[in-house]
């Protein structure tokens, strides 16, 4: 009787355990120890991001490599453990605007050996709230064709394990570029599923919308911004004779940035498929282009510059 029951403990144990980790896991970056934080430019003291897990959270400014950095962070301590040592520390290489890599805020916060100068700063689980900023700035070589989360700032319990941590989005001016013409984008589509323009034409929109961030995702951020700019319309149809107009235009679009995403296929066979694919497709744009300066000039602008620029990649 006594083994059955250990070996049921021994069960319950072994169940208990993982669950216990897998929920200690999920907590990073959720606002579960760090509450809440505001990026801003150390130079310009301008805000670029703002996040609050209680409330609201906002971006106002794309991050870029080599950006200079004021972090200001909100630690909430739920409970008071005297023994249990916790430390924030940050992957950011040192500023070169300021001298220290943190500053305090809540001066009535318990720290242990505090520097400044230090990478780490170290704190016993008091209850309450830490508010401290962190200077440093994103490495200049941190640079690709894709956002990349670069790591901040991490809290860590007394083992060594991580509790929290911060992660910025790091991109290129060209992402840049990219996000704030998708941001405008987005909004635009929020506000043409609720004035009733043609259903079509929202869901058109849309995909395009997801074409693009799907070009991004492959690192063809000049194509991505290509199909956005094609949405720039001076105004949104209403009628099935528009819709009849985009979706041919459109199809074309989504359809020759994906093989441009291609274009770097080597061998001289694929190659050739690529450019005559592309050529039977500016024939099929020249006939959208000209119905189209019959209903926008704005569209027509945008399908012809198109035009012209895969023209010039196929030598016609």
């Amino acid at each position: 009787m006594r083994k059955t029951a250990s070996v049921i403990f021994l069960l319950l144990i072994l169940a208990i355990v993982p669950s216990i980790f897998v929920a200690s896991v999920q907590c990073v970056g959720t606002g579960e120890w760090i509450t809440k934080y505001k990026v801003e430019d150390t130079r310009t003291g301008l805000l670029m991001q703002e996040v609050d897990f209680e409330g609201e959270s906002r971006t106002v400014s794309p991050i870029f490599p080599g950006a200079e950095l004021k972090v200001t962070i909100t630690v909430k301590i739920d409970v008071t453990s005297p023994s249990t040592l916790l430390n924030l520390r940050t992957s950011m290489p040192k500023s070169l605007v300021k001298d220290v890599y943190w500053e305090l805020v809540s001066q009535n916060y318990p720290l242990v050996n505090y520097n400044p100068s230090d990478q780490r700063v170290q704190f016993y689980e008091t209850q309450g709230e830490l508010v401290i900023t962190l200077y440093g700035r994103i490495p200049p070589e941190v640079t690709t064709d894709k956002p990349v989360q670069y790591l901040v700032v991490t809290l860590y319990g007394p083992s060594g394990e991580t509790l929290d941590n911060i992660r910025l989005t790091v991109v290129t001016a060209e992402m840049g570029e990219y996000q704030t013409v998708l941001s405008q984008k987005e909004e635009k589509l929020r506000s043409l599923k609720e004035s009733g323009v043609a259903p079509g034409y929202v869901q058109l929109f849309e995909n395009v919308v997801e074409e693009s961030k799907n070009q991004a995702q492959l690192g063809n951020v000049d194509s991505a911004i290509a199909l956005l700019n094609t949405l720039s319309v001076s105004s949104e149809p209403a009628a099935p004779l528009l819709e009849g107009l985009f979706f041919p235009a459109v199809g074309i679009l989504i359809a020759v940035s994906v093989v441009l995403g291609v274009m770097f296929v080597r061998g001289r066979g694929k190659l050739q498929f690529i450019v005559l694919t592309i050529e039977d497709q500016i024939k099929d744009l020249e006939g959208v282009t000209l119905r189209a300066s019959k209903v926008d000039r704005t569209l027509s602008s945008s399908l012809e510059s198109v035009k012209e620029r895969l023209k010039s990649i196929t030598g016609m």
